[in-house]
């Protein structure tokens, strides 16, 4: 369900401005002999196809817990956890507790999900699971979602092992197996695993941080402080039908195309919170006078400026950002070319604003529908509302320092709130905020593959992540 996404996108920058050096080709800090360990584990963690209903994620775990095992994890504080996220699809997720010989504050959590979205070999230049290095770049399925996050913030744990870094609070790594699919594993972790998952706070690899222009000019660091709700519904209509060549006045197809034109036409009602406040206040002064930015300061003026929200969404940047949005992704209908439809139904997915409830957002849509049509949740899934999660200041000063110590002081670091969805949302919605905040970064949009056809993500961000992790838990866990 995740969408990643590398950065804010900031539309901001100065087409007089100069062109930067490409970061591609800028060392990184991680030291050779890390360089070499990072790789060898991505590679395997690539080649690994852990897609829903293969039963391959085990393996993956397995793959992690080892490389905490050699580093001195306790056998006692590895645990692989079994469970079902479909019907008949066994899958795992893995936690991990690194504990601290004498801590003085509460747990601090990391997520990351070992699952990937399925790719077609007939789809791909190469093989999605054969891991690729070439151009600069590491290819392959997972790459960017995320396998980059689960191998960065597993090395750089070994690495401050390896270097007698003791955390002056547990530490807590929460591997799920079906984030892509039901998010079952995140559902158990925050509720019958809470003993072994209860944190003050978690860090999700699965999201942010930063990203470059095609011209290589750094566009922002986000910290994603809130997701919006995941839910489906169905729009479903139902006619006596009959034979094509009498038509009736009445046709299921015509009355569910309708309630899907209203449906393209409605815009919900705008909504800020303390995230999108930070977020647009700060695109405000990115885009000066310019007409989206005198937009973004008339909504901050007035929220229930529906029109100034509009203007804003207009650029295709900041689709989804000021509301809930419902978009029609699927159609079925009828039942034969010569007789005439007795049902037609319509998928229709909703990314809902924080705190929203989901039969709050279906009753919105009944009524947009009208009564030919029945608007139901999707039974399998029902979206939970969260509430933004505090940012917290210790949390935003070690992702500007690790941030900037890699790309530089430009690098501004921003809150923002996510348009997809993740396990974060899951905690959230159990009382532990959480906060987006992995080092990957890429080339927008470019790079922006995640889901799609030849994933890739730079070499260096890969080894770059590894460091962002490093300095992120040796500063919130430190002295």
């Amino acid at each position: 369900m995740t969408m990643r996404r590398f950065a804010l996108l900031l539309a901001c920058l100065s087409a007089s401005a100069m062109a930067a050096p490409d970061p591609r080709t800028v060392p990184t800090k991680l030291a050779p002999a890390w360089q070499a360990k990072t790789r060898d584990l991505f590679k395997q963690a690539i080649e690994i196809p852990s897609v829903h209903n293969r039963g391959e994620t085990p393996r993956m775990a397995k793959l992690l817990a080892d490389q905490f095992r050699a580093a001195g994890i306790a056998e006692a504080d590895i645990h692989v956890m079994p469970y079902e996220a479909l019907p008949g699809d066994k899958t795992v997720a893995l936690i991990i507790r690194w504990r601290s010989p004498k801590a003085t504050k509460k747990p601090m959590l990391i997520l990351g999900h070992m699952d990937v979205v399925e790719a077609k070999r007939a789809d791909w230049k190469y093989d999605p699971f054969g891991f690729r290095e070439e151009g600069g770049y590491f290819l392959g399925r997972g790459t960017s979602d995320m396998k980059n996050g689960d191998v960065a913030t597993t090395m750089a744990a070994v690495k401050l092992m390896s270097q007698g870094f003791k955390p002056n609070r547990d530490i807590i790594f929460f591997y799920s197996g079906d984030e892509e699919t039901m998010g079952r594993g995140a559902t158990l972790g925050s509720t019958q695993w809470r003993n072994l998952t209860d944190a003050e706070f978690g860090l999700n690899a699965d999201g942010g941080c930063g990203s470059y222009d095609r011209d290589f000019r750094p566009l922002g660091c986000g910290i994603s402080t809130a997701e919006k709700t995941f839910q489906t519904y169905f729009f479903t209509t139902h006619n006596p039908g009959g034979h094509s060549s009498r038509p009736r006045p009445d046709n299921a197809i015509y009355d569910l195309a309708d309630a899907l034109k209203a449906l393209q036409a409605h815009r919900f009602t705008p909504m800020m919170n303390d995230t999108s406040r930070g977020y647009f206040g700060e695109r405000a002064r990115q885009e000066g006078n310019s007409a989206l930015g005198q937009a973004m300061r008339r909504w901050l003026a007035d929220p229930n400026d529906g029109a100034a929200a509009d203007a804003i969404e207009a650029n295709p940047l900041e689709v989804g950002l000021t509301r809930t949005r419902c978009v029609a992704t699927m159609l079925q209908a009828g039942h034969a070319d010569n007789a005439l439809p007795q049902t037609a139904q319509a998928t229709v997915n909703c990314r809902i604003m924080p705190s929203v409830e989901p039969k709050a957002v279906q009753v919105e849509l009944q009524q947009l529908a009208g009564p030919k049509v029945t608007v139901t949740p999707d039974p399998n899934y029902i979206g939970q509302p969260t509430p933004p999660s505090p940012l917290r200041p210790d949390v935003l000063k070690a992702v500007t320092r690790a941030i900037q110590a890699i790309h530089g002081p430009q690098m501004h670091v921003t809150p923002i709130m996510s348009t997809g969805a993740s396990d974060g949302s899951f905690f959230r919605a159990q009382g532990i905020p959480v906060y987006d905040v992995d080092g990957s970064w890429g080339i927008s949009p470019d790079d922006e593959r995640a889901h799609g056809l030849d994933e890739r993500l730079p070499v260096r961000a890969m080894y770059d992540d590894v460091v962002h992790w490093e300095m992120i838990l040796s500063d919130l866990a430190g002295k």
